[in-house]
């Protein structure tokens, strides 16, 4: 890095798109009125977008998750980057939390500075829109794209993709919802025919990270699935297959802790019933990128064989050749929402049938089989 920040490099220009205010004055932001798309840059030529910084002033409490930021290179109609902004930049669920990893950041005040400072390189041209599907207008969008004008950017030069997907994981296993043998003994999942999948990409690249957001409606562990990449085609186990999702994310033993390492970490954890509840884990391969010539497929199991009903959420980040394969339909606005918070009186409901299951008698305690 400090190789490449040294070298003199004549004919490259530094250039910024910003929200300033042309006027002269101080209103250094647009608007983006509800149901409306905004281009935040439309740049000609070849160059390299080197940082991007967006907050954002609204009405909606859950613009994170309805408005929708997506990236176009070298005048292609079908998105390279799409995601609900807050996950592409590192918070989930609507929710503002500070995160910092390296490449991705929601800084103070209390995460509600965006950044990215992933390298995005285009040969013809380059276009950011923000589409603000809320009833509510965004009244202050204020954000910088800053980039360099190249003289020529080859093909070769792979160009930046996200995908953001959401599943809420149904529970296959013979003996329904378990994990560490509690209901009965766990199979074998010689397969990836049920896994979350994560990455489902055709074409030749690398891919360089992800964001994990897990929100788990029990309070057993949520973590013993497994990672697995298939490469080019392979057939299961494929080139590189996990040993679990604490693994993955480069942690250990069931961690319920934040922690912040510039390429792994947990940005948010929850605070109820063992892991109950909201999880962000993420991990980015800026040293050990995952290299394809054909095609990747990730995915990873949501409890082992697959076995916990979860609402899984995640932002893929790759480089790849282009034309890319297009992306799966987002989902609806109204299909981007949080599955309803289990809380304590959902517990104590539980409970309560448990007793009644035991015929009600009165010492009962919890721990009786």
């Amino acid at each position: 890095m400090l190789n490449h920040i040294s070298k003199i490099q004549p004919g490259i220009k530094t250039k910024r798109i910003s929200s300033y205010d042309r006027s002269g004055g101080n209103a250094d932001f647009i608007t983006i009125p509800a149901g409306e798309t905004a281009d935040i840059a439309v740049i000609a030529g070849a160059g390299i977008i080197k940082h991007i910084w967006i907050t954002i002033s609204t009405p909606d409490r859950f613009i994170r998750r309805n408005a929708v930021i997506r990236m176009y290179w070298d005048g292609e109609e079908s998105p390279s980057v799409e995601a609900p902004i807050g996950d592409f930049f590192g918070q989930g669920w609507g929710e503002e939390y500070n995160f910092a990893s390296l490449p991705l950041a929601a800084a103070p005040a209390k995460g509600k500075a965006f950044n990215s400072y992933f390298p995005m390189p285009f040969g013809n041209g380059a276009r950011i829109s923000i589409e603000n599907q809320s009833s509510e207008p965004i009244n202050s969008f204020y954000y910088y794209i800053d980039f360099e004008e190249h003289q020529s950017i080859p093909a070769s030069e792979g160009r930046f993709h996200a995908w953001w997907n959401r599943e809420v994981t149904g529970v296959h296993p013979e003996e329904g919802e378990t994990e560490w043998g509690v209901i009965g003994p766990q199979g074998q999942n010689p397969t990836t025919e049920h896994n979350y999948v994560f990455a489902d990409i055709v074409g030749s690249g690398q891919f360089v990270g992800i964001n994990y957001y897990v929100d788990n409606p029990g309070p057993m562990w949520y973590g013993e699935g497994d990672d697995m990449w298939l490469i080019d085609g392979e057939d299961w186990p494929g080139s590189l297959h996990g040993t679990g999702t604490e693994d993955f994310f480069n942690s250990s033993w069931c961690p319920n802790e934040e922690y912040a390492h510039p390429y792994f970490g947990y940005a948010k954890v929850p605070s109820k019933l063992g892991w109950m509840g909201r999880t962000h884990c993420y991990r980015f391969f800026l040293e050990d990128p995952i290299r394809f010539e054909k095609s990747l497929h990730a995915s990873i199991e949501h409890g082992h064989d697959n076995s916990l009903t979860l609402d899984l959420s995640t932002v893929a980040y790759w480089y790849q050749s282009e034309p890319h394969k297009p992306f799966p339909a987002l989902p609806a606005k109204d299909q981007r929402g949080n599955m309803p918070e289990i809380n304590v009186r959902a517990v104590h409901q539980w409970r309560h049938e448990w007793r009644k299951s035991k015929g009600n008698e009165p010492m009962l305690w919890g721990n009786e089989e």
